[in-house]
């Protein structure tokens, strides 16, 4: 009595047509297109990710070149070619690992058998796969026969890095990227296989195994075939998430309920209980910053698919987080994420990641041991020293009580430091205020970071004067978005809270010649000119040029300190 080994899934349901491929439709198309019009390329290379189709694409094309029956993008599988080529052994047919035959003298002696006519078939078909990994000199030797081949030879490469592939080879072949399987499409291929295989299995259990092959059709059978084995022919969800070590999305929810009621003591017990049973936080860290992005993309795109289950129990915390809370969630998370290996434990790691979800969370956070949002305390009354200005001749420093209510503490994101100026007396007060010439220099001085200084130090002033209690600043730039109203609106607010007085700004797009910027840059360029011209005149650089030939190379040239501060 003999006995079979059951063949692997993977190698089982290999595509042998392009009706059978999965995921591939924008290759499928142009492949069945040349076959049609008899328009074959000599050379083709497909590249993607393992298991998306590579080879297997190369075999379909084989098949469909050499058929008894034709060329045609439907080669008949029963001749003997196409039943030879699918057994792997159609003498025609020459398939090269390119990691295990990388020297010139193996690509040299597989291009000179390409000189002679096919055997069986109407092409002599050569697949190289992880052709990347041949040798500079194989890639040489090939250079000759991929510009002239002969009209029998049909060259096919595969990698997973074209990057690493000379751009002399990339210019004589047909290039197609094959795609990685989303996750949806990749479940309803495996429900097909299980159910013509006659396997039980739940939904939820192909999502997970979709997920986890991370877009390749082999990863993704090889796992269904690791799951039936440990499952023991019934494939379930409970069943592949412990196989997988996946995150139980209840776990997941707890923590997004807990943060959306600002619940300290409730976050920290389930990160307690994780740590218990040697969660996986990486994992847990990865669906948080996941359902934070479902979340938000169901913000922006019109509310969740009610029709997949994932996104169907996301339904209840929609509306507990806004806009802001989501992104610092998936920020916090994929921060977490790559710097968990630094922390002292990786429980520690992740507890932290949760209580800077919490402490930094907009709208406030509860402290543990509180379900309730934390009260800010009054600060104390205390007797502040105010500058006043009364005449232009004379100051005075009057001692005020100054007694403030209580405030709500304004979120730390939100908060902004800002070099206030003494407000001062609106009978007569005198501000130093800057003008077209002195603006350059003026505009570096206030405190302003990002696009904001950008557009101050880019700016140039045309007038600045009173208005009532405040300031009107008239403002020209060459750069059109600094003109949006947006951006003028930040401005004012900066501009208000330095000067002490209300600011109203106009900014005109046109061009801008006394700015920050602008003499920033003459600046260097004097510097600069002084430091070549330093450099010609220097007798010990003279020396060496004559006595060894030297030249100085044209760009090099570095002045000894930097000119103005980086970032104008």
């Amino acid at each position: 009595m003999t006995q079979t080994v059951s063949q692997a899934l993977a190698r089982k349901w290999r595509p042998r047509d392009f009706d059978s491929l999965v995921g591939q439709d924008h290759v499928v198309r142009a492949l069945s297109h040349a076959l049609e019009n008899q328009r074959l390329h000599h050379a083709y290379l497909f590249t993607g990710t393992r298991g998306v189709g590579k080879t297997t694409i190369a075999r379909i094309l084989a098949r469909a070149v050499n058929c008894e029956r034709g060329i045609s993008k439907n080669p008949c599988g029963q001749c003997q070619a196409c039943v030879e080529i699918s057994q792997g052994r159609f003498v025609d047919l020459l398939e090269v690992d390119a990691a295990t035959n990388t020297r010139v003298d193996e690509m040299r002696a597989l291009l000179e058998n390409a000189m002679y006519a096919p055997t069986a078939g109407r092409y002599k078909v050569y697949v190289i796969d992880e052709v990347h990994m041949l040798s500079t000199s194989a890639f040489n030797a090939m250079l000759k026969t991929l510009e002239e081949p002969p009209g029998h030879v049909l060259f096919i490469l595969a990698t997973t890095d074209p990057q690493k592939i000379p751009a002399t080879v990339l210019s004589r072949c047909l290039q197609f990227g094959l795609r990685n399987l989303p996750p949806d499409l990749l479940a309803d291929h495996l429900g097909h296989i299980l159910k013509e295989e006659g396997i039980a299995h739940d939904p939820g259990a192909l999502r997970l195994l979709a997920k986890a092959a991370r877009g390749s059709v082999r990863d993704a059978l090889s796992l269904t075939d690791q799951a039936i084995a440990y499952s023991a022919g019934t494939v379930g969800e409970a069943v592949v998430r412990q196989m997988l070590g996946s995150v139980d999305q209840q776990v997941v929810h707890q923590i997004l309920q807990a943060l959306a009621a600002g619940d300290g003591k409730a976050l920290l017990e389930t990160a307690r209980s994780l740590a218990t049973v040697a969660a996986p936080f990486a994992a847990i860290l990865d669906e948080l910053a996941a359902v934070a992005y479902r979340l938000s993309v169901s913000v922006f795109a019109g509310g969740l698919n009610s029709e997949d289950p994932d996104d169907a129990a996301l339904a209840g915390l929609q509306q507990a987080f806004t806009p802001e809370d989501l992104q610092l969630i998936y920020q916090i998370a994929t921060h977490a994420r790559a710097d968990l290996h630094l922390a002292p434990e990786e429980s520690i790691g992740f507890s932290m990641a949760l209580i800077r979800m919490l402490a930094f969370k907009p709208g406030g956070h509860a402290p543990v041991g509180s379900s309730a949002p934390a009260k800010a305390l009054a600060p104390p009354v205390v007797a502040t020293s105010v500058p006043v200005r009364e005449a232009p001749t004379a100051q005075a420093v009057v001692e005020t009580p100054a007694v403030q209510p209580p405030v709500e503490p304004m979120p730390v994101e939100q908060r902004t430091v800002v070099e206030a100026r003494p407000v001062v007396a609106s009978s007569a007060f005198e501000l130093d205020l800057p003008t077209p010439e002195t603006w350059p220099e003026a505009s570096q001085q206030i405190p302003a970071k990002g696009l904001i200084r950008q557009a101050l130090v880019q700016a140039e002033l045309v007038s600045v004067a009173r208005e009532g209690a405040g300031l009107q600043f008239q403002l020209r730039t060459a750069i059109r978005p600094y003109t949006d109203a947006s951006m003028v609106s930040r401005i004012e607010g900066l501009l208000a809270g330095y000067y002490g007085v209300p600011v109203k700004v106009t900014m005109t797009l046109g061009e801008a010649q006394q700015t920050a910027h602008a003499v920033h840059s003459e600046n260097r360029r004097q510097a600069m000119e002084g430091a070549k011209k330093s450099l010609d005149e220097d007798p010990f650089l003279k020396g060496i040029q004559n006595l060894m030939g030297a030249t100085v190379v044209p760009g090099s040239e570095r002045t000894l300190n930097d000119i103005g501060p980086a970032d104008v």
